[in-house]
């Protein structure tokens, strides 16, 4: 291992790199031997010689962004700084373009754009470590926004725009915001929570806004702020920001109730982003389509990660569209484009028009692709390479389907694992509580065998740190002690998975308190608190079901309803209000009472298991209609319509 140490210290370049990937392969191949010997197995082999062509690609991606971090560490670099270079490389070349409107923004205006906000925010009186809240549509200028505000180190909180009422005072308070940057979209969502913001918190407005409107809010139009500006260089920030400090927060949902501001630390930033474009083979001259939202990290380290990092063009589109996604690519000659799974089902679902094979796209990158879905999307599309991940936010534990191997989000090296130190490990399938041998470590799981996938945790390293989320307890949560060997520490992701022989993983299921529906983490104890209130603290549990050849777990409410006086036309009415399409019920279950334990927790393992079907209680049982936009009793034949795929959630 310090062979190899020494050996990244002293590489630079492609050659190099390669020669270490051939030393290193050939440390493997000993060691793989020495481990043939203690095992006795002939299978060792029989994986390796399946596997090593793979598993050399990994390893090579693995080791130039490894070098590629330890270099901009030892230099003092960050993700402004790392832009920077991009712009000298590409000064007049379109680094973004607005799809809404066919504005296009080079790499110099972009820099200059982001200077004049770096100038603004500086004016504002704000120094290194304060945060400010942007919640706002995708658009460029929101990618200029946190740029900006990093180049003097201040941290953008990245806020859903389907956020309203309680979930999103709470994401704005919990960042510890100063400000609040907001798109005129949005000025019905701020004008509901203005009176409960701190009259210390300063707004501002982006777009068209009456005087009137502003006066409302009480916020001030950013637009003619920013176009007066300067537009050089701001002076560096002090303390300087480096690798390992706060970029930005994105919100993700947990298993302990309200949104979770996940902290991004300006190495993550890079590692996520490189990690895409060596893994999935991406050039300097793709063309990126990004229509997924910019408060993700797919969107906006993925996607727009390219375009900063990179030089790649990125056409950032407001909102997808199924019937129009083929047209874009070829309007912009496209050569790459972003989905999740329901993306890729949406496509599929549209009518066949001659757009769909005379684009130029060649891959496709995402997450939540299903196995049925992936063949048809590239049969029908023509598209050549599916690039399938996992990842969290915040996980130290991502994976990537390099190779092209069908339904598999990833894979681990089953010849030398310990590499990339990552593993399955056993659960209570009740508790979710990890299970302990009889020195009390983890369990591993044998191939085949679903478990939760753990990453070990060395904050020394930019690949392995985990930096959590802005709220300390929640940190806490989602780190496990002794998990690979005694006093060591893992990230718990939360998700369970399973690995076949060859070490391919594959996504099995949410663990706790969440599941994923139209491509959104649902936090289930959110959602039942915000039911709960609506209906004057009544018990609610809330789960998720599946349901047959639909991706993820449609959104399933029980509620109790001892009166019998339950009315569904109100309650649709009122979750329209508080709650984004996503996290909406798509299921009811009217019951006298909801079970729960002596300590008056919610039981849902009787709920879940019994789903929909109403052959299995006498409960009501409700579906949201989307075409009639109301809820409607479930009986037997409305059943069978929606396990049979005939009608549509």
């Amino acid at each position: 291992k310090r062979y190899i140490v020494s050996l990244v210290s002293a590489s630079l370049g492609s050659m190099g790199l390669l020669r270490l990937v051939g030393v290193t392969w050939s440390w493997s191949l000993v060691a793989g031997l020495g481990v043939y010997l203690g095992t006795k197995s002939w299978k060792y082999f029989y994986i390796a010689a399946r596997t090593a062509k793979r598993d050399l690609n990994g390893l090579y991606v693995l080791l130039r962004v490894k070098l590629a971090l330890w270099r901009y560490v030892r230099s003092a670099s960050n993700i402004p700084s790392i832009f920077a270079q991009t712009v000298k490389r590409h000064p007049n070349k379109p680094a973004l373009i607005y799809e809404a409107t066919g504005e296009t923004w080079t790499f110099t205006q972009l820099d200059q754009i982001s200077n004049a906000v770096a100038h603004w925010a500086r004016g504002q009186g704000w120094v290194s470590g304060d945060v400010v809240a942007l919640f706002m549509e995708s658009r460029p200028l929101q990618v200029a926004l946190w740029l900006g505000l990093a180049k003097v180190g201040v941290e953008a909180a990245l806020i859903n725009f389907s956020l309203r009422c309680d979930p999103l005072l709470h994401c704005i308070g919990v960042s510890g915001s100063r400000a609040i940057v907001f798109g005129a979209e949005l000025a019905d969502a701020m004008l509901e929570v203005s009176s409960s913001l701190s009259q210390s918190m300063v707004r501002f407005s982006t777009g068209d806004l009456s005087v009137e409107h502003l006066a409302s809010l009480a916020a001030q139009p950013l637009d003619p702020i920013l176009a007066a500006a300067p537009r050089h260089e701001p002076s560096p920030c002090d303390p300087p920001k480096g690798m390992n400090d706060r970029l930005f927060y994105i919100y993700t949902s947990g298993t302990t109730g309200l949104p979770k501001a996940a902290i991004v630390v300006h190495s993550r930033y890079y590692r996520i982003a490189a990690f895409g474009y060596f893994a999935f083979r991406m050039r300097s001259d793709d063309i990126v389509y990004d229509c997924l939202p910019l408060y993700h990290s797919a969107g906006n380290i993925i996607g727009v990660g390219q375009c900063l990092i990179h030089g790649l063009t990125v056409v950032v589109k407001k909102k997808f569209s199924a019937s129009r996604f083929w047209e874009d690519c070829i309007k912009y000659n496209c050569t790459v484009v972003q989905y999740i799974g329901e993306i890729c089902r949406y496509l599929l679902s549209q009518p066949v028009r001659p757009s769909e094979k005379g684009h130029k796209v060649r891959l496709a990158v995402g997450n939540g692709l299903r196995p049925s879905v992936w063949e048809a999307f590239t049969e029908r599309f023509g598209v050549a390479q599916i690039g399938e991940f996992y990842g969290a936010t915040e996980c130290n534990c991502s994976i990537a389907n390099m190779d092209g191997k069908v339904g598999a989000c990833g894979f681990n090296s089953r010849i030398l694992p310990n590499v990339y130190p990552i593993r399955l490990v056993r659960v209570d399938e009740d508790t979710m509580e990890l299970v302990r041998d009889s020195r009390g470590l983890c369990v591993p799981c044998q191939p085949g065998e679903p478990g939760l996938l753990v990453g070990r945790i060395n904050q020394q390293d930019p690949l392995r740190r985990f930096d959590g989320y802005a709220n300390q307890d929640a940190t806490r949560k989602k780190i496990a002690q002794n998990v690979f060997k005694k006093n060591d520490t893992a990230y718990i992701s939360g998700d369970v998975l399973v690995m076949d022989d060859l070490g391919y993983m594959y996504f099995r299921d949410r663990s706790g308190d969440t599941f994923r529906w139209r491509g959104e983490n649902v936090s289930t104890t959110e959602v039942e608190g915000i039911l709960s209130n609506l209906l004057a603290q009544t018990d609610v549990a809330v789960y998720g079901v599946a349901v047959p050849g639909v991706e993820g777990k449609a959104g399933m409410a029980a509620i109790a309803d001892p009166a019998g006086s339950f009315d569904c036309s109100s309650f649709l009415q009122n979750i329209q209000r508080v709650l984004p399409s996503y996290a909406r019920p798509v299921f009811l279950r009217i019951s006298p009472h909801v079970d729960t334990t002596g300590t008056f927790k919610i039981q849902k393992t009787r709920l879940q298991r019994e789903g929909f079907d109403p052959r299995l209680t006498t409960d009501q049982i409700f579906l949201l209609n989307p075409r009639a936009a109301c809820y409607e009793a479930v009986d037997e034949a409305l059943y069978n319509a929606i396990v049979e795929g005939r009608m549509p959630l």
